[in-house]
């Protein structure tokens, strides 16, 4: 892979990325870090990535695994990063609907977020999200069942009801 053609595949990946690994990790400031750290390890690899085939998947993989050493280091540690620090810019409140989906998110087991987004935002399918995993087929399905079971619960509405029986 040429410098130009990998600025062309980053050019046109990172955004996607970025987003879905936001959606896995519930956190954008992570997934960016990641992703562009995952970038980074790449660049160095870009020849490899080519003769090997699906630079995006090994890209989100090494990013995915990026946010859980994170994460696994900063729960490890007693200075927690703090989050409060300097005065934040006025941004617009989220959407209701976006806050009630991404809290839904978040309740999820790690690895239900994570099998749900490689299958909706990434559109890959059951075998490929098991090869990105390491899971078995039946394992992502599973995952795939019971998040989408989760989430359609979180995400009922109280306000409609189904109509009695006449």
């Amino acid at each position: 892979m040429t410098v130009e053609e990998f600025e062309e595949f980053y050019a046109q990946a990172v955004a996607r990325l970025t987003g879905q690994l936001y959606v896995m990790t519930g956190d954008l400031q992570e997934a960016q870090d990641v992703v562009q750290e995952a970038f980074v390890k790449a660049w160095v690899r870009r020849g490899r990535l080519e003769r090997e085939g699906q630079p995006e998947a090994w890209i989100r993989t090494v990013a995915w695994r990026l946010a859980v050493s994170r994460w696994r280091f900063r729960r490890r540690t007693a200075d927690a990063w703090d989050r409060g620090s300097g005065a934040a810019e006025h941004v617009a409140p989220p959407e209701p609907d976006h806050v009630v989906l991404v809290d839904a998110l978040r309740e999820l087991p790690a690895q239900q977020r994570r099998t749900l987004t490689l299958h909706y935002l990434c559109d890959l399918t059951v075998e490929q999200i098991a090869g990105e995993t390491g899971l078995s087929s039946s394992t992502i399905k599973t995952h795939l069942v019971r998040g989408r079971a989760a989430l359609a619960h979180r995400l009922e509405d109280p306000g409609t009801e189904e109509a009695p029986d006449v």
